[in-house]
């Protein structure tokens, strides 16, 4: 089954909600404030993907820290942020057992799931 991580008031989150059910696949919804999920799956998620993928710079979170946070950000020092805002984890993050596809992008989705 497709696990799909994120917010549930995000916008984009909502995108992927609907393109999902408009072509019929089930998928459980994991909240990322809710769950532990930066603990539980932030390193699997690198090393299937990379921290620059994941690390959303364009949120209010991101516009929140102070400049030192965001300031040269390596992999390390994205991942620290990660785990400590998992806000800051590109939304939705969609697992389908084989593949994580990070953001939300329709022509993706369809190369991938259909």
């Amino acid at each position: 089954m497709l696990k799909i991580y994120g917010i549930k008031h995000c916008d984009t989150m909502k995108k992927a909600f609907v393109w999902l059910a408009a072509h019929g696949l089930d998928y459980e919804f994991v909240d990322y404030r809710k769950a532990g999920v930066a603990e539980a799956h932030l390193a699997d998620w690198i090393l299937r993907s990379d921290d620059r993928s994941l690390l959303n710079t364009r949120g209010l979170m991101w516009k929140k820290l102070s400049d030192a946070e965001r300031a040269e950000v390596d992999g390390d020092k994205a991942q620290a942020l990660m785990r400590q805002y998992p806000v800051l984890i590109k939304r939705p993050v969609l697992d389908t057992g084989k593949t994580l596809l990070i953001g939300f992008d329709a022509e993706k989705y369809a190369k991938e799931l259909l």
